[in-house]
C-alpha cells in the first residue's frame, strides 16, 4: 500500500510517497523500517508507543492503536506535528 511521508522524514525515504506492506500498523512500520532503517524510531518510542508529535491517518481517520488492521487498498499518511515556543 502507499504511505505518505512528511517532509521532516524525507531524509530517510527520499520520496513523499513509498510502498509498504503489513496487515497491521505495526507490521507496516516494521516493513518501512526494513526499507528505510531508522525510520520507525522516529515514529515509535522505546515503549512501543507512537511518539506524541506523530500522527498516523488510515483512510483519513486518525489511528493511535498500532494493532489497527490494514486492508490492501488503505491509504496511510504519517504527519509530524509542529512544535516550538
Amino acid at each position: 500500500m502507499k504511505v505518505r511521508i512528511p517532509s521532516p522524514l524525507l531524509s530517510y525515504t527520499r520520496s513523499k510517497e513509498v510502498s509498504a506492506t503489513g496487515a497491521t500498523l505495526t507490521e507496516l512500520l516494521t516493513d518501512l523500517d526494513r526499507q528505510f532503517p531508522g525510520l520507525r524510531f522516529r515514529l515509535i518510542d522505546e515503549l512501543d508507543q507512537l511518539r506524541p508529535h506523530m500522527r498516523i491517518f488510515v483512510n483519513r481517520d486518525q489511528v493511535r492503536d498500532l494493532a489497527h488492521p490494514l486492508a490492501p487498498g488503505d491509504s496511510v499518511q504519517i504527519i509530524q506535528a509542529l512544535s516550538g515556543g
